[in-house]
């Protein structure tokens, strides 16, 4: 109760400080203006849509790549090397490259390559964009995941009877996976985020969209709207990433089952 307390007290008091500040009615008419605000709320939520559909698109494809990429990078087999030695090339450059240059390389770039089979659709450049920068972290922390798993696991499954692909299938990757799971929607929350990037390549998401009529009125107002549909989804996918963290917590020191 006394938490509840002293955070509505200090809540409270910054509100206060900020709505009695000199410059508030100015920051008020510029940011918060609720009539600009219902009139950008369709536009943007159109916008909003594109930003998720890049967003359910590209982590579908990030899994695909970066379990791939991550078997790759823990696999011991002499006749894989070159491909293993591909793939930790790949984490490497991706990882080193901003996220903005990757979309902007990929949207410009592929296109004029003029190769066959490759998509001149803004939408899934983008998303190739993405899932080029984002599978290389994800793969490095499935391949963590992968090497967190005991030893013992791998030999036991082996006595059994089981290959080395079963063993990892059946035995190995879903212990991975479920200990990784925090650290990887702590990823999916950032591409929600980095989804807003496409806008540089031309897409007309949501913070396209707030920019155009911000340009058009003259106001920041429609910018808080957008930001407003991001906190929406972002800041549940935090606290769900928060409380299954804590879950894991609590099985490793077997407070809970």
């Amino acid at each position: 109760m006394g938490a509840v307390a002293s955070t509505v007290v200090v809540l409270g008091l910054l509100a206060w400080g900020v709505s009695s500040s000199p410059g508030w009615p100015s920051v008020q008419d510029s940011y918060f203006d609720a009539e600009l605000a219902r009139e950008a709320l369709p536009l943007v939520a159109d916008g909003f849509w594109l930003n998720v559909r890049l967003f359910l698109t590209a982590e579908a494809l990030i899994l695909v790549v970066a379990t791939g990429i991550a078997l790759l990078r823990v696999t011991r087999s002499p006749a894989l090397a070159p491909l293993r030695v591909l793939a930790i090339a790949y984490t490497d450059l991706f990882r080193g490259v901003p996220t903005l240059l990757v979309v902007f390389l990929v949207c410009f770039g592929f296109p004029g390559l003029q190769l066959q089979g490759v998509p001149d659709n803004l939408f899934w450049l983008a998303t190739i964009a993405l899932t080029l920068s984002y599978g290389a972290y994800v793969a490095e922390v499935i391949r963590a995941g992968i090497e967190s798993v005991h030893p013992s696991q791998w030999v036991s499954a082996r006595a059994l009877g089981l290959s080395w692909s079963r063993t990892l299938r059946l035995v190995v990757l879903p212990q991975a996976l479920r200990r990784v799971t925090p650290p990887l929607l702590n990823d999916f929350v950032s591409l929600q985020k980095d989804t807003a990037l496409v806008a540089a390549a031309g897409l007309v998401d949501a913070v396209r969209q707030g920019q155009i009529l911000s340009s058009q009125t003259f106001n920041f107002t429609p910018y808080v709207v957008v930001a407003a549909f991001f906190v929406a989804v972002t800041v549940p996918l935090a606290r769900l990433t928060d409380w299954l963290a804590l879950r894991q917590l609590r099985r490793q020191q077997g407070t809970e089952r």
